[in-house]
């Protein structure tokens, strides 16, 4: 048949989860999976439930031949199950319950399926609904379902495309990853299949991998056959960590290192497996992790499933080898990357596989070819005398096995398979092969601890990159800029640190040192990025003029050539000088054809200047990049106002607060200030923020009161300011409005949460002047006093005002009872408020 897909409506067993809680969550020293935990400006969930009731779910369903896929866009957009119609077996672990435990970044996270991780372990949006579109594209014979989502912690978008072909039996994964923002972001990607486990099943690694490593590269093992301590465990008698039997506590291992694109799972019993398939040039990542098969474990598989038993994560890591191990994204940035996950059998001991084809060959010299696609192919098996032992042609369906038993030969053998010319697979099996045993990583020593400025740049960068947990980047930046206070990579590093803060005037002193120093000798620096950084301090600073000539000089370096000429497009579109905004836009489309910010204000620039054919066409090539894309619908709603076909961007995407904010900030940055405010609603709001914008954006003087009365008088909302446009917005109302107690209180959460803790505290302490009975003012400020100012009697007078005004508030009473244990409170004192 056909592939075809549909949604359906499915009812799932679901135990319930608690509400989010609306006090602003700092972590600041929180680890999570070897990087920083914090959640911030996400709300956490902090409780799950103990009873279930069935729940209905938009379930998108895909189907072939070979295989039946099922996709929950309201779980994160997981992949629920594979089935695998030719045996029957599900190729991924099926849990038939949603049954969340609090192992999330967020809180609630439930095992199964495939789990897209993304941009840090574990994403933060796990448990959430994702945007999605369905397509079926009769050309190349496929269905496919679009997964989208936008992470609030750093800006960054992902895209998930899951495909099915009418005569393939493999799923097909594209992802693509952009960065909207004007900086730098780090990200990872992993795809995290569980898989159901017993006693024979095993984790099929490529064969040159002979070690593997925990979280960070903390600890190595030598593998399959583990000879030492490994998490704890004695594995000296020498244990085969590859069979999920024999691993009896939590462990994770990533593979070192290998030049293979597979990595899977095999039962031996059942004889049916799956493989992830990937070019091991960006896709590297192979993981195993379970919880163990010890009682430790069977209690987690009773916390996460009522009947479906152990399983463990087979992880695939695309831009990254290990958790973790982030890549950059820089703006305007898109990568994109195709995995494949193949459900297979027959074949015990995978020696190489890709999309189309696994080959095996056990040690009894079974081989086995399984095919995903239909072959026409060779079969070539020499000896290392060159001795042919087998020459064959072979024609294998869809999902078909070709078996045989190889004749005795010399212990070296060459396996390879051919399509006509085209070399299909081989693998020389080598076991005399010597191979190296890695050494652990090593933590980075302190600042006065390391040799050169060069050093203490890198390191710098490398905790930012990894977004390190307890190691902060400014002492090394401090300490390089001790050392040499205009070294050009430090000053533009640590600017650009405190520039996405939003610290404007102390970022532009360092780019101007950068300037300076890089200048020294020639006018014309070979790197010109502190042009393009200054251009933004001072553009954040309102003073368009001086960016302006900052980034004209930065467009001397090709590299910054994208950033400038969009920035010099921008500001001439701000001056409504249409014509000349698009020729700049023009320029920096040619150096980032997929800078999807940019083909938008070329969109917006052409229809300004009544170029609607050019606009549309922009805009109709921009949605086949990225059919997310805001404002590119909202473009093309405004420029089609006399077509009935029109989609509007709410039918695309779930426009939340989250979302509205980030489209009126992009008009908002080219002067489109009434759009801005028309876009955002005033009735039924819940977020602060959407009015405190709108306020902001309006012109009218009695508008923009009420906006701000009506803000002020919401009941405490879960949603905390993040980014640049919310810490103007906010900066200018605090300015002018010093009563608005909860502009303040915001204000703080923004600032707190960029280490600006004397900033925090001003702001909350205004807040706390202003409206003396607001609960979450005077816990921030505990949090205040405490941790960073040590004040031990403030803290607890504070808290204790916030536990009287809401006892109902149980994140209060828990940091309350905390307080009180570090305060040296007697436990039965402590125990007598609980």
């Amino acid at each position: 048949m056909h592939a075809r897909i549909w949604e359906e409506m499915v009812t799932i067993p679901t135990y319930t989860t608690g509400e989010p809680n609306a006090n602003p969550m700092f972590f600041e020293n929180r680890v999570y999976q070897g990087s920083s935990g914090r959640v911030y400006p996400y709300p956490i969930i902090e409780t799950v439930g103990d009873t279930k009731t069935d729940q209905p779910y938009t379930a998108i369903f895909l189907e072939n031949d070979y295989l039946k896929v099922m996709v929950l866009p309201e779980l994160g957009g997981r992949i629920h199950r594979i089935l695998d119609k030719t045996t029957g077996e599900d190729a991924v672990y099926y849990n038939e319950v949603i049954k969340p435990a609090l192992v999330g970044l967020l809180g609630p996270w439930i095992s199964g399926g495939i789990e897209f991780n993304w941009p840090q372990h574990h994403r933060p949006t796990t448990f959430m609904p994702v945007d999605y579109r369905t397509k079926e594209d009769t050309s190349n014979h496929s269905v496919s379902i679009q997964l989208h989502d936008i992470d609030r912690m750093h800006g960054t978008k992902s895209t998930a495309t899951i495909s099915l072909y009418d005569d393939k039996a493999y799923v097909e994964i594209t992802g693509q990853l952009y960065n909207p923002t004007q900086f730098p972001q780090t990200f990872l990607w992993w795809a995290n299949p569980a898989i159901a486990v017993n006693d024979h099943t095993q984790s099929i690694f490529p064969p040159d991998v002979h070690a593997v490593m925990d979280h960070g590269k903390r600890d190595v093992s030598t593998f399959p056959i583990a000879t030492g301590i490994y998490y704890k465990h004695d594995y000296s008698d020498g244990v085969d960590i590859s069979r999920y039997k024999n691993i009896p506590v939590p462990t994770s291992y990533m593979a070192y290192h290998s030049d293979y694109d597979f990595v899977g799972s095999y039962d031996h019993q059942k004889q049916t497996g799956i493989l992830h398939v990937a070019d091991h040039h960006i896709s590297p990542g192979k993981k195993q992790w379970t919880w163990g098969s010890g009682d430790f474990g069977k209690a987690w598989d009773r916390n996460l499933t009522d009947e479906n038993g152990p399983y463990i994560e087979l992880m695939t890591g695309v831009f990254t080898d290990n958790q973790p191990d982030f890549t950059f994204l820089e703006p305007g940035e898109e990568k994109t990357f195709t995995q494949y996950f193949l459900p297979y059998k027959q074949a015990p001991r995978v020696i190489n596989a890709n999309k189309d084809l696994v080959l095996s060959l056990d040690e009894q010299r079974k081989l086995a070819l399984y095919a995903s696609s239909a072959a026409s192919l060779r079969l070539t098996v020499t000896s290392s005398s060159e001795d042919v032992l087998v020459d064959k042609q072979i024609k294998l369906q869809v999902a078909e096995c070709f078996e045989t038993t190889l004749p005795e030969a010399a212990h070296t053998i060459s396996l390879s398979t051919y399509d006509g010319e085209r070399l299909l697979l081989s693998n020389i099996q080598n076991t005399e092969e010597a191979y190296d045993i890695p050494d652990p990583a090593k933590a980075i020593p302190t600042p006065k601890n390391i040799d050169t400025v060069e050093e203490l740049y890198l390191a710098a960068v490398h905790l930012e990159q990894y977004r390190h947990a307890t190691f902060r980047s400014e002492p090394y930046y401090q300490e390089a800029l001790k050392r040499d206070p205009k070294d050009y990579r430090c000053t533009t590093g640590y600017g650009e640190l405190l520039l996405k803060r939003g610290l404007f005037e102390k970022s532009e002193s360092l780019f101007r040192s950068a300037i300076e120093r890089a200048t020294k000798h020639s006018p014309n620096p070979i790197d010109s990025k502190a042009y393009t950084l200054l251009g933004l301090s001072l553009f954040h600073q309102e003073r368009f003029e001086e960016a302006y000539d900052a980034f004209y000089k930065a467009i001397w370096d090709g590299k910054q050539q994208e950033q400038g000429f969009l920035y010099l497009g921008i500001l001439e579109l701000r001056k409504k000088h249409y014509s000349e905004a698009a020729a700049f836009l023009e320029k920096s489309l040619i150096r980032n054809s997929h800078n999807l910010k940019t083909r938008d204000y070329l969109a917006l620039a052409e229809l300004q200047q009544g170029n609607r054919e050019r606009a549309e066409e922009l805009i109709r090539e921009t949605l086949e990049i990225d059919p997310f894309d805001t404002l590119a619908h909202d473009l093309l709603a405004d420029g089609e106002t006399d077509r009935q076909d029109n989609t509007s961007v709410h039918d695309v995407c779930s426009l939340g607060s989250y979302r509205l904010l980030v489209l009126a900030g992009l008009y908002a940055e080219i002067g489109m200030y009434e759009k801005a405010f028309a876009l955002l609603p005033q009735e039924g709001v819940t977020n602060p923020m959407v009015l405190y914008s709108k306020a902001h954006y309006s012109t009218d003087p009695k508008e923009t009161e009420s906006l701000l009365a009506q803000a002020e008088s919401l009941e405490d909302s879960t949603y905390f300011p993040n980014t640049l446009d919310d810490l103007k917005i906010l900066t200018s109302l605090a300015s002018t409005h010093k009563n608005l107690w909860k502009v303040h209180y915001l204000l703080g959460t923004y600032w707190y949460d960029k280490r600006e803790h004397e900033r925090a505290k001003e702001s909350w302490e205004q807040a706390n002047k202003s409206n003396t009975e607001h609960a979450k003012t005077l816990r921030c400020l505990s949090l205040v006093y405490f941790n960073q100012e040590g004040d031990q009697e403030r803290a607890r007078l504070a808290l204790e005002r916030a536990f009287s005004l809401n006892s109902a508030d149980d994140r209060l009473l828990y940091e309350l009872d905390q307080l009180y244990k570090k305060c040296g409170r007697e436990p039965e004192e402590r125990k007598s408020l609980l």
